[in-house]
């Protein structure tokens, strides 16, 4: 895990950045506040999640999606990796700020950020793609260094999350989302692909829409 210097470190240098980028300028914190929940939730995941009583356990809305692309920085990697202090995935969101990826990518289709899990090896113990961007027009071609990845159509489980600061909100969001697929009488996982998008908004007020494809 990152100390809480080197996360302000990444927080000023995103700022920074977010300055010389307008695209960007009113989501800069929040995304630095949910990189840092990352963290946390990787090694949840790992180590063992907190598995909640029925009674706290959330009910997801059940949802059709249509297939839909996202174009952004790719990376491959695990949760036992993410729980090191060498994870993947957050220096995927410092370069997201760093280098002004969301005005990079073309043919966007709203201001949100769009997370991407695919290409599963297995299951929440393997390898995965995480793709980080934003969602755009079918058929756009990614620019040189970035990914496309489709959503396929299917039935998915939407988990929201309460408002708050990211660290708070997104690691708890998780521990639902595990606790709720220890149930065997809940739809289970297919591992084809899951997604999380985040609307822009105030550090403090964060949401985090998880949608978690199910088997048919």
């Amino acid at each position: 895990m990152k100390s809480p210097g080197s996360i302000e470190t990444i927080k000023q240098d995103a700022q920074l950045s977010d300055r010389r980028s307008d695209g960007v300028n009113s989501t800069a914190l929040m995304k630095m506040s949910i990189h840092n929940s990352l963290l946390i939730f990787a090694a949840a995941l790992t180590l063992g999640a907190t598995i909640l009583s029925a009674q706290d356990t959330m009910k997801p809305k059940p949802t059709q999606q249509d297939a839909f692309d996202v174009i952004g920085i790719q990376v491959r990697t695990n949760n036992a990796k993410e729980a090191t202090g060498d994870g993947a995935i957050p220096k995927q969101w410092q370069r997201l700020f760093a280098e002004g990826i969301l005005n990079q990518i073309p043919e966007k289709i709203d201001q949100s950020i769009t997370v991407v899990y695919s290409n599963y090896a297995s299951d929440w113990n393997g390898d995965y793609d995480y793709t980080l961007g934003a969602k755009v027009k079918s058929g756009t071609k990614p620019p040189q260094g970035m990914a496309s990845v489709t959503i396929p159509a299917g039935r998915y489980l939407e988990f929201e999350s309460a408002r708050g600061l990211g660290q708070t909100v997104v690691p708890e969001v998780w521990r639902q989302i595990w606790a709720y697929f220890q149930d065997p009488a809940n739809p289970q996982r297919d591992y084809k692909a899951d997604f999380e998008r985040y609307e822009p908004s105030d550090p403090a007020n964060v949401q985090a829409h998880v949608f978690i494809r199910v088997k048919p």
